[in-house]
């Protein structure tokens, strides 16, 4: 979905027969100023989405930005600047600030997890975890916050998981099924030392360490040779993050930087 029509349908959610109370206000003819404020530290991410919402409603609307996507904003700091026609202003000013301030928070909570790590080699990634509608905006948010993105959808990359061996019989049969048709780089999770043993047998590219404790990872990973690929999965909270990076992993997968972020807090104050 693009953004034109991920902003369209927010706007429409909004304002499905108008704004009652801003229409009968009589507000038509007066001309608004408003500044958009961070009321806490930030990572911005979102801007295209905030003013595509103000240039839908109204093409008159005028803003201009202080700062850009992936920039640390303090607190206090004005990030925009707001000119145009006030009924409209007061119209877009939800759905612009709903798009911002949940963008922003993925992205705000992406540095914290970067930052934890960024004395290692490790790299954070986002998950399909994402809310219905917004995945790409919200793996941008990830990009904007110092992480990297895992694959974007199911067709982009092959990840057997517990289900698909389930579903399969064993692990090993999994992959070379795959193998022989698809000549992809191959992910495979894994849950404890005897599927890590497995999946290097089926000289698999990269190993997803699923839910192991900092003593089962540091196991499997003395088993994994250079030229496979890690990659830490499952509760990895910020407190856990360092040492799981600090074990030797290539990637940490953190479904939480799409799923949990908070909003972050700003503020559009009308002059």
């Amino acid at each position: 979905m693009d953004l034109q029509t991920i902003v369209k349908n927010a706007i429409d959610e909004d304002l499905p027969c108008g704004d009652l109370t801003t229409d009968n206000l009589a507000l038509n003819d007066k001309t608004g100023r408003a500044k958009l404020l961070a009321k806490e530290d930030l990572v911005l991410s979102g801007v295209e989405a905030f003013t595509l919402t103000f240039q839908q409603i109204d093409p008159d609307i005028q803003l201009n930005w202080q700062f850009t996507n992936g920039q640390f904003i303090l607190k206090g700091q004005t990030l925009c600047a707001l000119k145009g026609p006030l009924s409209s202003l007061l119209k877009g000013e939800r759905v612009a600030l709903n798009f911002l301030g949940h963008l922003s928070g993925v992205a705000t909570l992406t540095r914290c997890y970067v930052d934890q790590i960024k004395h290692t080699k490790a790299k954070i990634l986002d998950t399909r975890k994402t809310t219905p509608g917004l995945r790409q905006l919200e793996k941008q948010a990830v990009v904007h916050g110092g992480g990297f993105n895992h694959r974007l959808n199911l067709s982009e990359a092959i990840l057997i998981k517990e289900n698909h061996i389930r579903a399969v019989g064993s692990l090993k049969e999994a992959v070379l099924k795959l193998k022989k048709k698809r000549k992809d780089f191959i992910e495979v999770e894994v849950r404890n030392i005897e599927e890590v043993s497995a999946a290097l047998e089926c000289r698999a590219d990269r190993l997803l360490l699923d839910n192991m404790s900092d003593t089962e990872m540091s196991e499997a990973l003395k088993l994994i040779p250079t030229g496979v690929e890690t990659e830490a999965s499952g509760n990895i909270t910020i407190d856990r993050a360092q040492r799981v990076a600090e074990l030797g992993v290539n990637f940490i997968s953190v479904g939480a930087l799409t799923h949990s972020a908070p909003c972050v807090d700003l503020s559009m104050l009308f002059e």
